[in-house]
């Protein structure tokens, strides 16, 4: 006589689950961060406070998923929004700065 277990298996989480955010929050954090006390020191948030609530928010979720294979999409477009809404405006100050260099 065979028994089944009919309580659904868990999958088994994802063994480099933790490379995107981290990549993503090595490079974004620290310009999050030099963003946010030169915003501050600017005597308000205004409208870009926004942004960089919403970059903070999506790192912290590319970090909070569950680590199964399955939320890996979510996880890359997680990081990858914030990275890009966190280095956005750097790279436009960069390029402003070249064009009025010449």
């Amino acid at each position: 006589m065979t028994t089944h277990n009919a309580a659904p298996q868990r999958r088994p989480d994802h063994p480099t689950w933790w490379r995107i955010p981290l990549v993503a929050s090595a490079l974004g954090l620290p310009v999050l961060a030099l963003e946010y006390s030169a915003i501050r020191a600017q005597a308000g948030m205004g409208q870009y406070g926004a942004a960089l609530y919403w970059a903070l928010a999506l790192f912290a979720a590319a970090w909070a998923v569950p680590h199964r294979r399955t939320f890996r999409t979510f996880r890359i477009l997680a990081g990858g929004a914030a990275l890009a809404i966190t280095l956005l405006p750097v790279t436009l100050l960069l390029i402003l700065g070249v064009m009025l260099a010449e």
